[in-house]
């Protein structure tokens, strides 16, 4: 796409995007046309992340996700349906985007997500959307963005319940000042299938809101999930001044009461 394409809307973009410029302005549908984003993983976080982003309009989304399709994916990873089953996450992913929102490009790389891969990927975006199961991935993933100075839209889930975190390095905490260790792994852990795609919401809405200027992201504070209760809850979190991630670039602050708390997802 030319640099006269990103700086103006199409008729059809006009009308596929009327309801939220009427929210954000044509300015803000501009960044968000002009945006690129890193989703990594397209399992159950990552597929509604990517067809809410794919709606909304971003220009450019990156999906990096070496596996395949398996039937016990179905009940969340709603991009995949069954026909998909044995099939790249990432291709079964990327034809449905295609078929919802032909404006935006995408990218799809059927690869581990390492620090080598991620050293080459993260530069190049605005935004990254934690996607991922595992917390060595995930803590690998934060310092890869830290490192880079890109935000972080971090989310992980198990049974009924998640948190959300946004990481915006040299500002807030990263996810290295509240998981201090690296939790042990617990495979196949519960899920259900709800849980994910509300976390996932609130990922997009924290991306959207940063790359249109439009509302107030949840800077400095954990969101904690809870579906058993239905019940949202704020934890304030500062960061570590010795945190190993991001003590590099900090101006001090204390991490957060939450650090032991929060392993449990």
């Amino acid at each position: 796409m030319g640099s006269q394409g990103v700086q103006t809307l199409t008729p059809e973009e006009m009308e596929r995007y009327d309801r939220q410029i009427r929210i954000f302005g044509v300015e803000g549908q501009l960044r968000l046309k002009r945006a690129k984003v890193l989703i990594v993983g397209i399992g159950g976080l990552g597929s509604p992340a990517a067809i809410y982003l794919a709606a909304a309009g971003v220009g450019e989304i990156i999906l990096v996700d070496p596996e395949r399709v398996e039937l016990s994916n179905l009940n969340r990873q709603i991009l995949h349906w069954t026909r998909d089953v044995g099939r790249l996450k990432v291709e079964s992913a990327a034809e449905k985007l295609r078929e919802l929102n032909p404006n935006v490009r995408l990218r799809i790389i059927a690869e581990r997500a390492d620090e080598e891969l991620l050293d080459k990927l993260v530069p190049e975006v605005d935004i990254v959307i934690d996607g991922l199961d595992d917390w060595n991935s995930r803590l690998q993933l934060n310092k890869v963005c830290v490192k880079h100075g890109k935000p972080l839209i971090h989310a992980a889930i198990h049974g009924m319940y998640g948190q959300l975190l946004v990481v915006v390095p040299g500002k807030t905490p990263c996810l290295n000042c509240i998981i201090i260790r690296e939790p042990p792994e617990t495979r196949p852990f519960p899920v259900l299938g709800v849980t994910p795609g509300i976390l996932s919401m609130l990922q997009v809405t924290e991306t959207l809101k940063l790359l249109t200027g439009y509302g107030k992201p949840s800077l400095g504070k954990l969101i904690i999930y809870d579906g058993y209760t239905l019940k949202l809850e704020e934890i304030p979190v500062s960061r570590n001044p010795h945190c190993p991630t991001c003590s590099i670039i900090r101006q001090g602050g204390q991490h957060s009461e939450y650090a032991v708390k929060s392993q449990q997802f």
